[in-house]
């Protein structure tokens, strides 16, 4: 883990700093060009359900996934691994500067904004100096949980269902109901 002393912020902030996007400024479809690489993961984890489907349905650039991986100080390779990408299809993308289908962008800007959802439970719970929330995600994501039977929470990063699992299970966290 990146800053344990942050991360045991994040495990008892108030149960009222939880509500996280309903509390924060909404972040507008248009903020996302078409073209343009999603880089912030606060901005996603705060978009609203109908401009995030926007987003994932316009499709994102093949681009975000080497941002995504650099950010998050995790090989390319491990995290298209995580979110069930196929490589080549993945570099023809970035080669050819096109964009990620639905499908692939909703499994990327479901890690961005598990990176969001815990940068934006740092900033609730105190001082977010020097806290890394991409890199956290990363560490995270790699350790193997016993409630998830020893997985990591990376082997479930390839499904929406499994995405959502995982995204319950930092929530819990949060509250110190999961150990």
């Amino acid at each position: 883990m990146s800053n344990p002393k942050v991360f045991a912020e994040v495990a008892t902030a108030p149960r009222k700093a939880r509500a996280g996007a309903s509390m924060a400024k909404r972040v507008q479809p248009q903020t996302f060009a078409r073209n343009a690489t999603v880089s912030d993961g606060v901005q996603v984890y705060r978009l609203d359900p109908q401009a995030r489907i926007a987003v994932i349905r316009q499709g994102i650039s093949a681009a975000t996934i080497s941002s995504l991986s650099a950010r998050m100080g995790m090989s390319k390779e491990h995290l298209l691994s995580s979110l069930g990408l196929s490589r080549a299809t993945i570099s023809r993308k970035e080669k050819d500067a096109t964009l990620l289908s639905s499908d692939e962008s909703e499994r990327v800007l479901g890690v961005e904004a598990l990176i969001g959802m815990v940068q934006t439970m740092v900033e609730q719970s105190g001082d977010p100096a020097g806290f890394n929330a991409a890199r956290w995600v990363s560490d995270w994501l790699t350790s193997p949980l016993p409630a998830l039977a020893g997985a990591t929470p990376a082997s479930y990063m390839d499904t929406f269902e499994g995405q959502k699992l995982v995204a319950e299970l930092l929530s819990m966290s949060q509250s110190g109901a999961y150990a």
